[in-house]
């Protein structure tokens, strides 16, 4: 039996499906078209308040206004940081490398093409002030429409190494200079969210994904452990001012369905993330790949006072995870870590963390969320 809390309570990663109408005008605004502002604004408050509405109604406790007005979970900071003009295309994932026609059949998209990366050319610095005020004030306005009671709420924010690791670096001589000046400009970022009391997510898939890209796919691990180390010492430098109590980390292999078949194991990283200053680690553990690595946790005890959000349910099918399915895989992941540690049930990723490309029906992401909080009351019952 359990020790933790009285069940398992549920949250997802951040983003979620946004209807047509604002994948329409985002697709302008990735375009360089102009969009009438009184529209866009109307259009994203829409779409935040219904988002907002469906979490209520498939019974998630944590909640976030799912990236409704983000372009992706990384790229809308070029909107937010001065010295990024243009973009170049660049190398997919090493793993995507070997198969190439699928990569081009499935990493385009209307909206938003994966190949093709923002360029920086200048110093970096934050100027993102109003629009990430605006985006957290309306967030607070759509729970508040809604009459939404979540036992808490949150906001994604990039990490400063997902920031270096996306965008070309045409003005920094030095790697370490680049990142760390993104780092205190994503801080900025980071404390605004906080003010408004809720808590951050910080979206650093980087930190597991390294050893993909094309810079590092012959890399030996303690090289990818490396600059791993160095990111995780950037971020906590970006928290410096935020209690580690209102920072929740999402990582993975890449929300992306490809062949992750050069992926980093997690035992091997877990001790370098583990010194991230946060309380709350997210982790993928429905994704084929890697669900066997619930042992890793066995292996590297979470740090004492924080919680576990397992990836329970996939992000890259639209196969509906059975409730029973979702129970199985959070009953191995709380017998593989201390009875002490919490334990919040999550997808995998995100169900929109690139506008456009919708690996997942939408209709069908929000059947899967009905699924994850029937399987946590499941495993609720089993272990408690």
């Amino acid at each position: 039996m359990r020790d933790t809390a009285d069940r398992i309570r549920t949250t997802h990663i951040g983003s979620l499906p946004r209807p047509p109408e604002l994948l329409e005008l985002l697709e302008k605004r990735q375009d360089g078209e102009g969009v009438d502002e009184d529209e866009w604004e109307s259009t994203v408050a829409d779409a935040t308040r219904a988002v907002v509405e469906r979490q209520t109604e498939a019974g998630l406790d944590i909640a976030n206004n799912g990236e409704q007005s983000r372009v992706s979970f990384n790229w809308y900071v070029k909107d937010r940081l001065s010295g990024i003009e243009g973009e170049r295309e660049q190398e997919l994932w090493a793993d995507l490398q070997e198969f190439p026609e699928y990569a081009e059949e499935t990493f385009k998209t209307d909206v938003i093409d994966l190949s093709m990366h923002p360029v920086v050319d200048d110093r970096i610095e934050y100027t993102g002030h109003e629009e990430a005020e605006a985006e957290i004030d309306g967030f607070l306005a759509a729970l508040e429409d809604a009459d939404a009671e979540f036992e808490d709420t949150f906001m994604t924010s990039a990490s400063p190494s997902i920031v270096t690791a996306t965008h070309v670096n045409d003005h920094y001589d030095d790697y370490a200079e680049f990142l760390f000046d993104v780092a205190d400009a994503m801080a900025e970022e980071y404390e605004l969210i906080a003010d408004a009391g809720l808590t951050i997510q910080i979206d650093a898939p980087e930190l597991l994904t390294t050893g993909q890209t094309a810079a590092y796919a012959d890399a030996p691990l303690d090289e990818i452990k490396e600059i791993t180390q160095l990111h995780v010492e950037a971020l906590n430098e970006a928290l410096e001012n935020v209690p580690a109590e209102q920072v929740r980390l999402h990582t993975c292999w890449g929300s992306y369905e490809g062949p992750h078949h050069l992926d980093t194991d997690l035992a091997d990283m877990l001790p370098v993330i583990y010194e991230a200053d946060i309380t709350g680690l997210s982790i993928e553990q429905a994704n084929p790949r890697h669900q066997h690595e619930y042992r890793a946790f066995a292996e590297h005890p979470l740090p004492d006072g924080w919680t576990l959000m397992p990836g329970v349910v996939d992000v890259k099918t639209n196969i509906i995870d059975h409730p029973e399915t979702i129970a199985d895989r959070l009953e191995r992941v709380a017998d593989a870590v201390d009875d002490s540690t919490p334990i919040v049930a999550a997808p995998d990723c995100g169900f929109g963390t690139q506008a456009g490309i919708g690996m997942v029906d939408p209709e069908i992401a929000w059947a899967k969320l009905e699924a994850l909080v029937e399987g946590a009351e499941i495993a609720t019952d089993r272990l408690y």
